[in-house]
């Protein structure tokens, strides 16, 4: 018998990893049924474009951050709806940079999926992506002004960061440095207001507030770390796009960024991107996935995570402080 009850406990399945958006779970759901209310439209090509990026899924890393960090600095239920609002605003203003993202960088590969771009074209993606704009700020213009200078501020910061980008494309003179400061406008600036809002909202007192927008952040630059990663390791039916798209694309990402200081092969073929395909592509693609380049790159995503870690250890114990603290140790080990 108890031979037969250490196999049985053997073959059990592990416990599944704890998903900290559990939470959050009832604000994640009451957000998201406004979210889907806020993309119809009168004109239904508008809300049909709409419907099809958000629809479609995505992590919904944003609003579960913005909630859990609401909840950890001492939200209540009495305002959880305006941080829901907030979530949603964020929510909206990051599917709209994802419609023009894919008009910029001709992507026709969005989550698995045809892009709205590749599906709808040119003009009607530039304004579903407008329209998410507007709503995003339907939604948080009635917060006080200094809130609603955060949102905007986070959209100005997108739009330097996307300039960027353009200006280093093809560039092999691109610095870590210069990398940071994109990163940190196009993806950690969300992150960012998020955090300094949420911490607002709860009622969190300046250094608080401060705190939490430099772990959103800190999580927002590690994010992006790893994202660029999976870029060039996969697979394309887990990352929901081609290989190598940034590759394709110009864009000085970070194994990018390290590989060129190592490699004048690698210098060369990035240089020249137009010809970035095929048996060019996938030479490329093999220097970028040197273990020393995958290492720094790892280590640098890590850097930040122990930032983060560290900002959210200095919160008051709670469940919410463990699932922030969860949240964060995802970006560092996810694989997709």
């Amino acid at each position: 018998m108890k031979r037969a009850k250490a196999t049985e406990l053997a073959a059990a399945p592990p416990p599944e990893a704890f998903n900290p958006a559990r939470l959050v779970e009832a604000d994640l759901t009451a957000a998201e049924a406004k979210l889907s209310r806020l993309l119809d439209s009168n004109e239904s090509t508008i809300a049909e474009i709409c419907h099809y990026l958000v629809d479609a899924g995505g992590k919904r890393l944003r609003p579960t951050f913005i909630l859990l960090v609401y909840r950890a600095c001492g939200g209540t239920d009495a305002k959880v709806a305006d941080a829901i609002d907030a979530a949603i605003a964020l929510e909206l203003i990051h599917s709209a940079t994802l419609l023009h993202d894919d008009i910029i960088d001709r992507g026709l590969l969005r989550r698995g999926k045809p892009s709205a771009f590749a599906r709808y074209g040119f003009g009607p993606s530039l304004i579903a992506g407008d329209y998410l704009f507007c709503r995003a700020f339907e939604v948080c213009g009635r917060f006080d002004e200094h809130l609603v200078q955060t949102a905007a501020q986070a959209c100005i910061h997108l739009t330097e960061g996307e300039v960027m980008e353009g200006r280093f494309r093809h560039n092999a003179a691109a610095t870590l440095v210069d990398y940071i400061g994109v990163i940190d406008r196009k993806t950690a600036s969300l992150f960012h207001a998020g955090g300094k809002v949420a911490a607002d909202l709860a009622g969190g007192s300046s250094r608080t507030i401060d705190a939490m927008a430099r772990l959103g952040t800190a999580m927002g630059l590690a994010f992006q770390m790893v994202d660029d990663l999976l870029d060039i390791l996969g697979p394309e039916e887990k990352i929901g796009k081609p290989v190598g798209s940034d590759l394709r694309a110009g864009i000085p990402s970070l194994p990018v960024v390290l590989g060129v200081e190592r490699s004048p092969e690698l210098r060369t073929l990035f240089q020249n991107g137009t010809k970035m395909e095929g048996a060019v592509l996938e030479r490329a693609l093999s220097l970028l996935r040197d273990p020393e380049i995958i290492a720094t790159a790892r280590r640098l995503a890590a850097e930040q995570v122990a930032i983060a870690r560290s900002i959210v250890g200095e919160l008051e114990p709670s469940s919410y402080r463990d699932g922030l603290a969860t949240l964060i140790d995802d970006q560092i080990s996810r694989e997709v």
